[in-house]
């Protein structure tokens, strides 16, 4: 019998895995969670897979060669490498020929857009696709899009010395920008202006940040349903720099050498940069004299996170991932606080106020550094924590405009806000704050998205006996951690398959049957299937009954958390019935082969997939 059970997943900083312990879930929490995305490099201006040199001796006979590789220091090197081989796709460039007409061109730009999404393939997309190139080689998501289609264009970029003037190249660069454009028509989200700060904190923060260097085509408006955000003021397209903020006003922990806090918090055994920056803020956000007094004007006296939830909201999380997540970082946050205060303000009163040092003040300045610190990559080689005025403002898409920022631009000492899809004159200009699920996003941002998030996964933890004696003659697969996410993302809900994940599945049957090298449609592996499906729909529909019935959740409410949670109660609902449906969908493609595949006796032949 497999046993599965649930843990919560938080991410912090840019992970080293998307499925952490739950040991390290409260070890992390003072580990601010900057807007980053995850196993794809985003201090690059341009992707890293293409910062190669292209050799001259690779255009012949007229050829344009384009050179899409895959680094072999990508954490799934051997995964991606073994895809690129099943679809064929050997080389590393792919060669056009100058004179190529439109259908050779479509043709050639399909190959080019196949192995550039299973280049920047990350964990979570390898771990759903599986091991079958014909599920992996096709649409993946948003972010994947993107930054394959990027990737061709930067490759097209790099040619421009030699085939400057060549149509085929133009019009290859014209079809990937009408591609991209598409991508973000197809997801975009509806945002309607409400008022453009022409006056308040924010107008007088754009223009001491002008005054301060800061280049920007961007205007801080207030949207419906959304707050506060970034409006183009004109059209801009690809590699355009929507923003670029000068070094000087950004506030990282080169600011707390100055400060007399840091000579006794350097003293502090355990105290980290990021700690010393938080307990900084609480004091500067009260400094009329500070040099950020703009900035501190624009904040809000509650951010309202999932950490702000009352405990009407805590309760309407029942049976939810995401109470026990909410309960643990609240837990360990007030711990860490009890361990500084009271003590710093009784032994430095004059440099820890006791009345700008308590602990609502405390949550306020984590919400702050959680929902607007960025990881900036500065020219000594340090990654550092850092709050961007003006920049926390754009507001957060499964399909963002700007993909690629984090890195100070040594020539100008500045960093930069280039635009990877288009975005017009009007329209809200959305950042990318991660690859995280819907839940992260709640806990430490306030906001669920708008649309689909391909990162809503249900961690799962697999309890199952394994098999010493047959692991070296039948390998199983190399995932170590499992899980699932809403079924309407597979593409494949054929036999065998369901719309879950191959991985989870494959583990599930080796726990059955530890002998098992491939799926044959016999009556023995047909049995192992009906098992799995029917225990992973027993498991499902319990967890739905484990969040109420909708009906007595409270929708006529007006308070801003209960609404959050309810909504985030109504997409656990969604994503549970999806795989009950799927499960129970599978059960009956598998009883309808069981009545085909039952052959007489002695008759062993066997159909395998």
């Amino acid at each position: 019998m497999v046993k599965l059970a649930l843990f919560p997943l938080i991410k912090r900083g840019v992970p080293s895995s998307l499925f952490p312990s739950p040991k390290s879930v409260c070890l992390l929490l003072l580990k601010f969670v900057p807007f980053t995305l995850s196993s794809i490099s985003l201090l690059m201006e341009t992707p890293e897979l293409l910062n190669q040199y292209l050799p001259h001796d690779a255009y012949t006979d007229g050829d344009i060669s384009l050179m899409l590789e895959l680094p072999e220091n990508d954490k799934f090197f051997k995964k991606k490498k073994k895809l690129l081989e099943d679809m064929g796709s050997h080389a590393k460039h792919i060669s056009i020929q100058s004179s190529a007409g439109p259908d050779e061109l479509d043709s050639s730009l399909l190959l080019m857009l196949q192995r550039a999404r299973t280049i920047n393939l990350d964990e979570l997309e390898l771990y759903f696709g599986g091991e079958d190139v014909m599920d992996m080689v096709g649409f993946n998501s948003p972010r994947n899009e993107m930054e394959a289609l990027n990737s061709i264009l930067t490759a097209i970029a790099k040619l421009d010395g030699e085939h400057c003037s060549t149509t085929a190249l133009q019009e290859l660069r014209v079809a990937a920008v009408n591609l991209i454009s598409e991508l973000g028509n197809k997801f975009k989200e509806e945002s309607k202006v409400v008022s453009r700060s022409s006056c308040d904190p924010e107008k007088c923060l754009q223009q001491w940040g002008e005054y301060q260097g800061v280049k920007s085509q961007l205007e801080i408006s207030y949207f419906e349903g959304a707050g506060r955000g970034a409006v183009a003021r004109q059209d801009m397209r690809i590699g355009d720099i929507a923003l670029e903020i000068p070094l000087s006003i950004v506030i990282s922990e080169n600011l707390l050498h100055e400060h007399d806090m840091y000579s006794i918090l350097e003293k502090v055994e355990g105290m980290s940069a990021e700690t010393m920056l938080l307990l900084w803020s609480m004091k500067e956000k009260h400094n009329p004299d500070s040099k950020f007094k703009l900035y501190f004007d624009t904040l809000p006296e509650v951010f309202n996170t999932g950490l702000s939830f009352g405990m009407e909201a805590i309760m309407a999380l029942d049976g939810t991932l995401l109470l026990e997540e909410i309960v643990q970082a609240k837990e360990h946050l007030r711990a860490q606080y009890d361990e500084s205060f009271p003590s710093l303000c009784n032994d430095h009163p004059d440099v820890f106020p006791p009345e700008q040092y308590r602990w609502e003040q405390f949550l306020w300045a984590c919400e702050l550094w959680y929902s607007n610190s960025m990881k900036i990559m500065f020219s000594d080689g340090k990654l550092r924590t850092c709050l961007i005025p003006i920049a926390g403002f754009l507001n957060h898409s499964t399909c963002p405009h700007i993909m690629h920022y984090g890195k100070v631009d040594s020539m100008t000492n500045s960093i930069k806000f280039p635009l990877s899809r288009p975005c017009n004159a009007g329209e809200q200009c959305f950042l990318g704050y991660g690859s995280f699920s819907s839940s992260h996003l709640l806990t430490f941002y306030g906001f669920l998205p708008q649309q689909d998030n391909y990162y809503d996964v249900i961690p799962l933890d697999i309890d199952v006996a394994s098999n010493e004696d047959c692991a070296d003659t039948y390998p199983t697969s190399d995932w170590t951690s499992h899980m699932v996410r809403g079924t309407w993302f597979s593409k494949n809900h054929g036999i065998f398959h369901y719309g879950l994940p191959p991985p989870l599945l494959d583990r599930m049957r080796r726990s059955r049957n530890p002998f098992l090298q491939s799926m044959t449609l016999t009556p023995e592996n047909l049995e192992i299937e009906l098992e799995i499906l029917r225990d992973l729909c027993s498991m499902f529909e319990e967890m739905l009954d484990g969040l109420g019935d909708p009906e007595f959740d409270n929708r006529e409410t007006t308070s801003w958390d209960v609404k959050l949670a309810v909504d985030f109660k109504d997409l656990q609902r969604r994503i549970f019935s999806s795989v009950i449906t799927s499960c129970q969908a599978g059960c009956e493609l598998v009883e309808r082969e069981v009545q085909r595949y039952t052959l007489p006796e002695g008759n062993n032949t066997a159909e395998s997939l």
